[in-house]
């Protein structure tokens, strides 16, 4: 049950924050940048598929561990931010070396902003997960 409650809620801290940050954050730097090639309407499937498959990927590395072995919340914010590094800097400097018109822009707000969410999920996760399951037993 702690497994399920620690994916859902995290799943929906992540759907919900990126939801705001895409279109306040990261969207007005990359249509100025390459709004040519973005499409009016995003793909569903592709979207679901990638937080589906995020979200399984932090919790296995960040946010069960840290619910398993009692580690601090700035553990998880730490190890958290480290990952959504990775994941998001892999994606921005592959794009920047190999993309005509990446920007420098882009590389910056998007690495900063999956930063921050990856934390900011892990974080709210794991604390959520903590808090319902404290109540129920």
């Amino acid at each position: 049950m702690t497994l399920i409650i620690l994916y859902v809620t995290s799943f929906v801290i992540f759907l919900g924050i990126d939801f705001l940050g895409l279109g306040y954050i990261v969207k007005p730097v990359f249509d100025r940048h390459i709004g040519h090639l973005l499409l009016e309407d995003i793909r569903i499937f592709p979207a679901f598929a990638f937080y589906a498959f995020y979200v399984v990927v932090l919790l296995w590395f960040v946010s069960y561990p840290a619910l398993a072995q009692d580690k601090s919340l700035l553990w998880v914010a730490g190890n958290a931010a480290l990952l959504g590094a990775a994941a998001y800097g892999t994606y921005e400097f592959t794009s920047l070396a190999v993309m005509k018109d990446w920007s420098w822009s882009m590389v910056a707000t998007d690495l900063t902003w999956g930063t921050f969410l990856t934390a900011a999920t892990a974080v709210g996760g794991v604390w959520l997960t903590r808090m319902f399951t404290a109540s129920l037993a």
